[in-house]
């Protein structure tokens, strides 16, 4: 089971409350998590990861256990914790600007 955090944004979208529960086949990845995402929410395709190519949108980074994991691999496993649902996988808008 991992837990998923979204920005506030895409709860709306998605019409949830808090974070998510998803249980993810096999090893915990970034991408086996965005895929069950997807999966049970199918209005959050495209908004996270480009359809075509599945690279994580420019203004969206991925974080857990303190760590940025926005430019790993999204096929290299998740921190133990997240894996084991203790600490949550979160899904954060990037901002930028000056």
């Amino acid at each position: 089971m991992i837990r998923v955090v979204l920005p506030f944004h895409l709860r709306t979208l998605a019409r949830i409350d808090g974070e998510v529960s998803l249980e993810v086949g096999g090893r915990a990845t970034q991408r086996a998590a965005l895929d069950a995402l997807e999966a049970r929410f199918p209005m959050l395709r495209g908004t996270i990861r480009d359809q075509a190519t599945l690279k994580r949108r420019a203004f969206v980074r991925f974080f857990a256990c303190e760590q940025d994991l926005s430019n790993e691999s999204p096929d290299d496993p998740l921190p133990e914790a997240v894996a084991k649902g203790a600490e949550p996988f979160l899904v954060v808008g990037a901002m930028a600007g000056g």
